[in-house]
């Protein structure tokens, strides 16, 4: 069992973050008293949520995969929702690292024209 300090610690998020997902549902700790005790199953919950906003899954979609594993089926549902949410993930991030290179590019070389001007217009006043 963790407390939520220990969680918090670990992965790097406050502990009102901790408490927002607990309200989202993403993970149950046990109540004892004021203290939360976080199970090993919600510490993996936790990290796969952590993963899944890192990638840039919503917390509704996370939700969604997470809960997929409470079925009974011997998470042959969860795995083919995952997979096919993970192929839709590595498409778009893939279609943003192309944009973003194209952006870095279109930059760069503006950068170059604008310090190119600036350098004619610094020799320039310069010259008596």
């Amino acid at each position: 069992m963790f407390s939520i300090g220990d969680l918090a610690r670990e992965f790097g998020v406050t502990l009102r973050t901790l408490r927002f997902y607990e309200d989202k549902g993403l993970v149950s700790p046990r109540r004892e008293g004021q203290s939360r005790l976080y199970s090993r199953r919600d510490r993996a919950r936790l990290k796969l949520v952590l993963m899944g906003k890192r990638v840039g899954f919503s917390l509704t979609e996370i939700k969604g995969m997470l809960d997929l594993y409470d079925l009974r089926d011997g998470q042959v549902a969860q795995l083919k929702v995952a997979l096919d949410r993970f192929h839709e993930r590595i498409a778009i991030l893939e279609r943003q690292k192309k944009e973003i290179e194209q952006a870095l590019m279109e930059l760069r070389r503006t950068t170059a024209v604008v310090g190119g001007l600036l350098k004619e217009k610094e020799a320039g006043t310069r010259r008596p």
